[in-house]
């Protein structure tokens, strides 16, 4: 019982929590807002490769049903493989014609009410879904280890505030208004909670399972980090803004270590 209070919390404070955060950001101005989110996804990098490298990956390798190292590869692949397929369905469904509804122009002609009305209506679908793998990842964590546990909901939690940002920035343009937006984003993040209890009540006596979904979810934190996060970072070139990225990559990266260090 004990446990799953400790999953129920943490993947209250990996959905919900990182919401209301994200949305005290709209509090700001635009221009506090463009230099505040770039800083939050630099540490969301290193906090995501941090619980990957530091955290999953080697409590997939010493669990009580240990996984070959050759089957950690294979895994970790068809995850980062799996995770770039997933990712490429949305953007099918998301871009027509080489523009993307999300992304447009609110003057442009192509963006009429419907279409952002779809795209508002979509993104709330996909965050369901990945709120729901993200809370199985985290009970997936926990029935390993409890710091294990609290590292994944922690890195879960720092890279959600930037994207659940970017979320209220599209239902906004999508029609929703504020008090709405924020509804909206709350209940699709009670789909950790769902995810959690479905993975606790699954998994329990499926022991020899947890290694795989821990390689998973490294696959998961990995494939967010390098091939969403890190692109955007690319755009700021400057030697001052690149010192400042690497600096927060190092932030989220010690921060995750420290983390697991001091709770063990």
């Amino acid at each position: 019982m004990e446990l799953l209070l400790w999953i129920i919390g943490f993947s209250l404070l990996g959905g919900i929590a990182s919401v209301i955060l994200a949305s005290s950001f709209l509090l700001l101005s635009e221009n506090s807002r463009m230099v505040a989110v770039p800083h939050l996804v630099s540490f969301a990098v290193g906090a995501l490769l941090g619980a990957s490298f530091l955290g999953l990956l080697p409590h997939a390798l010493e669990h009580e049903y240990p996984v070959d190292a050759h089957n950690v590869g294979l895994t970790l692949l068809l995850g980062l493989l799996t995770f770039f397929l997933l990712e490429k369905l949305v953007l099918w469904r998301h871009c027509h014609h080489d523009h993307c509804d999300g992304h447009l122009p609110e003057d442009d002609p192509q963006h009429t009410n419907n279409r952002k009305q779809a795209a508002g209506t979509l993104i709330l679908i996909g965050d369901t879904i990945h709120n729901f793998v993200d809370g199985i990842l985290i009970a997936a964590a926990f029935m390993t280890d409890i710091h294990l546990g609290i590292v994944t909901a922690l890195a879960i939690a720092a890279h959600e505030i930037p994207q659940e940002l970017g979320d209220f920035i599209i239902l906004l343009h999508s029609g929703f208004n504020r008090k709405k937006a924020l509804f909206y984003n709350i209940l699709a993040s009670l789909g950790t909670v769902v995810g959690a209890l479905l993975a606790y009540f699954a998994l329990s006596d499926m022991q020899h399972v947890l290694p795989y979904i821990l390689i998973i979810a490294a696959s998961s934190f990995i494939y967010i980090a390098v091939a969403d996060l890190i692109p955007g970072l690319h755009n700021k070139v400057k030697p001052s803004e690149t010192l400042q990225q690497v600096l927060l990559i190092a932030a989220g990266t010690v921060f995750i270590f420290i983390t697991h260090s001091t709770l063990h």
